[in-house]
Formats: C-alpha cells, structure tokens, sequence
C-alpha cells in the first residue's frame, strides 16, 4: 500500500467495496484450511520440497563418515562420527544428518584434529588436519553407513 492510499484510507476517502456472495444450491460444506506442517527434526524427518538444493547445502557441511576401529565400536551405542568442513558448527551438523539420513539427532560432538608433520627421508611436510564430528541419534533411529 502506497503512502498517499494509507492517507485516504485513515481519512476515510476511499472504502473498499464488499463483493457480493455467491448464493449455493444444496447443503453447505465445510472446508477446514489445510495445514501444512513442516517436520523438524525433534518430530520426524523433514520433508524435502528442493532435494536437489538441499543436498548441495549439505555436502557443503559433511565431507564424509570417519570409519575407524573406534568409530564401527561407537556405532554400537548409536554414535556415528563424521569429517565436516573446518567452518561448520553443531547446529549445521544436526539439521545436515537429519535431512540426509531421516533420523532424529540427539547431541552432536565436535573434535578438531590438528596437523601433523611427517617426514620422509629428509623431507619434512604436514599432513592436514581435520574436524570431525560424533553424532548421537536418539534411540531407536540408526543409520546404514557401511554394508555389513
């Protein structure tokens, strides 16, 4: 609404007129608004509308599950341990595994691994380091990382 329209209508000048209603023949129906309810996470899986979009956003926050020796016993408690981009927080890990796996995230845990140098001969370098993540699920939610 423009302003000088705001002006008229506080003065009163000009009033919009109501439309007639349509007269129905036969009984009236009720028609109830439809809800429409976006899951979160705490509820369910989150219904994707962009999938496409959404998992762009997600691989730009999970690089991939971290599988060691540690990482299969973990599993056993329903804790799955992810490398995530160095700039990525607790919130982002949580609504990424949500959306990607459809399970209820419980807690999330995060670790930063440091770099260390490595020498070969007389060579000396750095191996990179990393940030990787523990994701607790809630019971009875489990996710299918490696085929066994």
């Amino acid at each position: 609404m423009s302003f000088f329209n705001k002006i008229k209508s506080i003065i009163g000048g000009s009033k919009k007129q109501e439309k007639p209603k349509k007269k129905t023949v036969g009984p009236e129906k009720e028609t109830k608004p439809k809800e429409t309810t976006k899951e979160t996470p705490k509820t369910g899986p989150v219904k994707q509308a962009s999938r496409r979009k959404d998992l762009k956003e997600i691989y730009k926050i999970l690089r991939e599950p971290h599988i060691s020796e540690k990482a299969t016993y973990l599993s056993d408690q329903n804790k799955y341990v992810f490398k995530v981009f160095k700039a990525t927080n607790k919130i982002q890990i949580k609504n990424a595994v949500a959306n990607l796996y459809g399970v209820m995230v419980k807690d999330v845990r995060i670790i930063n691994e440091k770099s260390k140098s490595r020498k070969v001969r007389n060579i000396s370098g750095r191996k990179p380091g990393y940030k990787k993540a523990i994701v607790t699920l809630e019971k009875g939610h489990k996710i299918e990382i490696l085929p066994h």
